[in-house]
């Protein structure tokens, strides 16, 4: 029974180193990206140039709305204070039990 079990656990760590002679590096290597190297420096800073210059702040895929309004200052918070009294603004906290 004592070889079978020393020969068991020898299996068992070879095994294992067998798994780990199949690791790769810890760095992503595998991953590498390929860079085409063919551009001169100049090009490069032109294209960034170009690039800062055109770049828009928007998100992609997402439109900015801008509204200009013509209303009062003094109407609209006229017409919010006469909402708050007839009820249809709720007003103050607002306890949902």
């Amino acid at each position: 029974m004592n070889k079978t079990a020393r020969f068991l656990s020898v299996a068992a760590v070879a095994a294992f180193a067998a798994f780990g002679a199949h690791a790769d590096e810890a760095d992503g290597s595998q991953f590498a990206l390929k860079f085409d190297t063919n551009r001169t420096r100049a090009e490069v800073a032109a294209e960034a140039v170009v690039e800062a210059r055109t770049h828009s702040m928007e998100p992609a895929g997402s439109r900015v709305v801008t509204y200009k309004s013509t209303a009062d200052r003094a109407a609209v918070r006229a017409q919010a204070a006469e909402a708050v009294r007839t009820g249809q603004i709720p007003h103050g906290e607002f306890s949902a039990m």
